[in-house]
Parts: structure tokens; C-alpha cells; sequence
């Protein structure tokens, strides 16, 4: 396979009104979804999921 991705990857939150960006960007319907589509995302893309403690939750590629 390639090399892998590095940087931020996606974010995930429950408000579309705390970012925008040139990544991803999932909107959950609550913080249940947002938890299980952050690790589904982080074990797919094989990154790390990091909490901003502020309601969004982003997956980097180290």
C-alpha cells in the first residue's frame, strides 16, 4: 500500500455550526453517534481519534 495519511483526517460533531474546513466533516445526531463514528472512522483510516473537550471530536494521521 502507499504512504500514509498524515494531518487531520475528518472531524465529527453534533453542531454543523463549530467548523469548516477543507476536511470531512460527519455531523452526528447525538454524542452516541459522534463517539461510534469517530472510532469507526479512526480503525478505518488507521489514526487516532483526539476529544477538543468542546463537542467535536477530530481523527489525525500521524
Amino acid at each position: 500500500m502507499g504512504e500514509e495519511a498524515k494531518g487531520i483526517l475528518a472531524v465529527i460533531m453534533t453542531d454543523k455550526n463549530k467548523v469548516t474546513g477543507a476536511v470531512p466533516i460527519f455531523i452526528a445526531d447525538s454524542e452516541e453517534e459522534k463517539e461510534k463514528t469517530a472510532l469507526i472512522l479512526a480503525k478505518s483510516l488507521d489514526a487516532m481519534v483526539h476529544d477538543l473537550e468542546n463537542g467535536v471530536y477530530f481523527i489525525v494521521g500521524h
